[in-house]
């Protein structure tokens, strides 16, 4: 059956199938389908210049046309990773943006623990013992765990 689907509709038949990949793309966002739709059309462009070779076989093309989708999305991907640096560095990392701010202490540090209070959340920190009201800094956030010293 696929045999007979390519021999039919020729080259065509990898440019039918890459713009399918690339509608369902736009369909289905999450940029996958584009490397497999654009695999599909080098493969096309490739059925175009060799159709006429004998050892130019529907296996060959479905062959050259998985090793195309893997190396088209691992570039892909790494092209998509290596955004560079961002104008927001700390957006999804609140606890880190916290790191260098000050605030009051509203319960004191008793046993190395106490509460803060930052904008409109309430956080436990950690430090040397110090007194409710007194003004502390944020040295270090990990986990949602912070490190505060007296100012």
């Amino acid at each position: 059956m696929i045999s007979a689907l390519a021999t039919e509709l020729g080259p065509w038949s990898w440019w039918i199938i890459g713009l399918v990949f690339l509608g369902l793309e736009i369909l289905i966002p999450g940029v996958f389908l584009l490397w497999i739709g654009l695999a599909a059309l080098v493969v096309g462009g490739l059925s175009f210049m060799f159709w006429d070779v004998a050892s130019w076989s529907w296996q060959l093309q479905v062959l050259i046309f998985a090793v195309l989708s893997l190396v088209f999305a691992m570039v892909g991907r790494r092209i998509s990773h290596s955004g560079g640096d961002s104008d927001q560095p700390m957006l999804n990392r609140r606890v880190e943006g916290l790191v260098g701010r000050t605030a009051t202490l509203e319960e004191p540090i008793t046993e190395g623990q106490g509460r803060i209070r930052l904008d409109d959340t309430t956080w436990i920190v950690h430090g040397p013992e110090l007194p409710a009201g007194a003004r502390v800094r944020i040295t270090t956030a990990q986990s949602g765990s912070l490190t505060v010293e007296a100012v």
